[in-house]
């Protein structure tokens, strides 16, 4: 899963930042974009050693395996950056905005040579650095997939630290995704100041 990297990294180029995001399609709260850039002087055992250890897409892991990787991958990346935009702005400026706006956010702070995305280019974006979108990306790129999982990793650590507040909603279980027992709760509780209302299809609006 390092291929990508080790194509840019003997190109000579030395940040490449690998950027994911979680909670797109979620009905409440975040979504949010996780950015790792990998150090170049990766022993062969320390390589082995990550793809041996289980990154991949974040969607393919328990959360404790999510929780350890995500304390290996902040303790040995050379740089990582995590970025979030809540149901508001959703609302406000499309989930699309919101997405765009955390990697913009990211670039700024972790300053790459090379973008690795999933899927989409980063549009209104430097030029001078290189963009390469990838379908699937987070199954063949080391920095998407480990961007991936310190993004699930944060993201449904607030989504369980608002559960208290939210008796009923169940936030701890579903993270504000559309599973049944959410869909259940809604129809009990009806939505709160965490769901994105132009995410609430089929619902009637005067409870929205």
């Amino acid at each position: 899963m390092l291929h990508l990297e080790n194509k840019f990294w003997s190109q000579g180029y030395r940040r490449v930042l690998g950027m994911d995001e979680v909670g797109r399609g979620a009905l409440a709260g975040p979504v949010t974009v996780g950015g790792v850039i990998w150090r170049v002087s990766l022993s062969f055992q320390w390589r082995e050693g990550v793809t041996d250890g289980g990154i991949r897409d974040s969607k393919a892991l328990t959360p404790p395996a999510r929780e350890r990787l995500a304390r290996f991958i902040m303790a040995e990346a050379e740089a990582y950056a995590i970025s979030s935009r809540d149901q508001s702005h959703i609302d406000e400026f499309g989930i699309v905005h919101a997405v765009q706006s955390c990697q913009h956010e990211i670039v700024a702070k972790l300053a790459p040579d090379v973008l690795l995305l999933d899927a989409f280019a980063l549009p209104n974006c430097n030029p001078t650095i290189v963009q390469q979108a990838i379908v699937r990306g987070d199954q063949l790129s080391l920095s998407i997939a480990a961007a991936s999982i310190i993004a699930k990793v944060a993201r449904d650590r607030y989504m369980c630290e608002l559960d208290p507040q939210y008796p009923g909603l169940g936030l701890k279980t579903h993270k504000g995704y559309g599973t049944k027992g959410h869909y259940a709760a809604l129809a009990v509780f009806g939505p709160c100041d965490l769901h994105r209302r132009t995410f609430l299809r089929g619902w009637d609006r005067s409870r929205v």
